[in-house]
């Protein structure tokens, strides 16, 4: 979301962990059991008692121009009233299932497991959540569905948003025509040149593509600054769990289903929960439906890998906001950042055009902040080794974006005991990075 507040650096902040993360859930089946982050702060972290609405300790709020505030209350207000409303859950729960496809497959990656065992024979179970199979190739459809539901519900009749590797804009684009929305969506010149195919598929599902020069970042901008100037009639269609509040809890609550369904299997598999989270972190949408879920037990690690870009050093071109960034506000929300001493955004870099972004989602800045959520990067070279690596042993194309976990899955397996259970989220298929991943 973008504004025309000035970003800041904030070098030097006081850690704060809320007695919970946030207190709404959207279930849209009783059999799923959600959870809040109850873990004990540290001696040395001060403690909320009163969470404040889209706040994370210090990350999340309401950055804005005064002109989205009232914009915002409205989607804030329309959002807690659905979180009640069982006819809202149930024509989601009939659209995630009928149209979507939900619930995705956990699938036992029975060679990649073998590929990793020791000498002996020992070494972890792999799992991947399959949300390449859901309808438009990724895990994108179950947020894009939930919104246009909200969108209709608020007597909008258009819908505005951005994308980057396509995925997204897909997913908008059908679920427009499906429930008979106008729908614009802007993206950057440079993931169109990168994702030809995408943007012929939006064009042929009705969506009216507009370029803008640049990339997510340029594209996220622009199609904010159309927003405001159509707010009596235009919605928002937040893709990603970053900008002001509540559309980081709302997107958050929406694409929380994959962890549900985690849970829901693991038990039905292994009557357990499995021992390690494994996501890419871009913007951190796809990781926190996987990890939110699961926040509350302890024993679940949960891992996001950030693209680590052309190398390992601080100053080659990556896109770690996690792992390499500062706090400041971007986008309508304080969070990890990656800026200059300036406070002045700098250059992403990734194979993958989805992490390229240089802010990340508030939630989960918190959550790296208090120590719950692990951050690693890895490097485009490795990833498209993990790309290849999961085509050749499983005869499954994922994203480029999810390769960078299938990618740390290399460091990861030798430090694990035998029999750990582990769970990738393949967030969506790569069949559209079959020529980038060949160069």
């Amino acid at each position: 979301m973008a504004c025309n507040i000035r970003m800041v650096s904030l070098p030097c902040v006081r850690k704060v962990i809320p007695a919970c993360l946030e207190p709404v859930t959207l279930n849209t089946n009783l059999n799923f059991r959600s959870t809040s982050f109850t873990k004990k702060p540290n001696s040395h972290v001060v403690q909320e008692k009163t969470p404040t609405p889209g706040k994370f300790g210090i990350f999340g709020g309401k950055f804005v121009p005064e002109t989205l505030i009232s914009p915002l209350e409205k989607l804030e207000a329309e959002f807690n009233s659905i979180l009640e409303d069982h006819e809202f859950k149930a024509e989601l729960a009939a659209a995630l299932r009928d149209y979507v496809g939900r619930e995705t497959p956990l699938y036992h990656a029975h060679n990649l497991t073998d590929h990793y065992k020791n000498i002996n024979g020992e070494g972890p179970e792999i799992y991947l959540k399959r949300e390449d199979l859901g309808h438009g190739g990724s895990y994108k459809m179950s947020n894009v569905i939930a919104q246009a539901l909200l969108a209709k519900r608020m007597g909008q009749k258009s819908v505005i948003t951005a994308t980057s590797a396509g995925n997204h804009g897909v997913a908008a684009a059908a679920v427009c025509a499906k429930y008979s929305l106008d729908c614009t969506i802007f993206i950057g010149t440079r993931d169109m040149q990168r994702n030809p195919s995408s943007v012929q598929r939006m064009k042929l599902l009705g969506a009216q593509v507009k370029a803008v020069d640049g990339n997510f970042q340029a594209a996220v901008s622009e199609s904010t600054r159309s927003w405001i100037e159509n707010l009596e009639t235009g919605y928002y269609l937040a893709g990603t769990a970053v900008g002001p509040h509540p559309i980081p809890t709302m997107v958050r609550e929406f694409y929380s289903v994959i962890g549900k369904e985690t849970r829901k299997q693991a038990m039905e598999k292994w009557g357990g929960v499995p021992d390690v989270l494994v996501a890419c972190v871009g913007t951190g949408c796809n990781a926190l439906g996987l990890f939110h879920e699961f926040i509350g037990d302890e024993s679940v690690r949960m891992i996001g890998i950030e693209g680590g870009g052309v190398g390992s050093n601080t100053r080659d071109l990556h896109s770690a906001s996690l792992v390499r960034g500062e706090v400041g506000v971007y986008h309508g929300a304080m969070c990890y950042l990656l800026q200059d001493g300036d406070g002045q955004i700098i250059r992403t870099e990734s194979v993958a055009s989805g992490l390229e972004f240089p802010g990340v989602s508030p939630e989960l800045s918190f959550l790296k902040d208090s120590g719950r959520l692990e951050c690693y990067t890895v490097t485009d070279q490795e990833a498209l080794d993990g790309y290849k690596r999961l085509c050749h042993f499983e005869g499954i194309i994922p994203a480029l974006e999810a390769s960078h976990a299938f990618a740390y899955l290399e460091k990861l397996c030798p430090t694990l005991p035998h029999g750990a259970k582990v769970v990738v989220n393949c967030s969506g298929t790569g069949y559209n990075d079959v020529l980038q991943s060949s160069k």
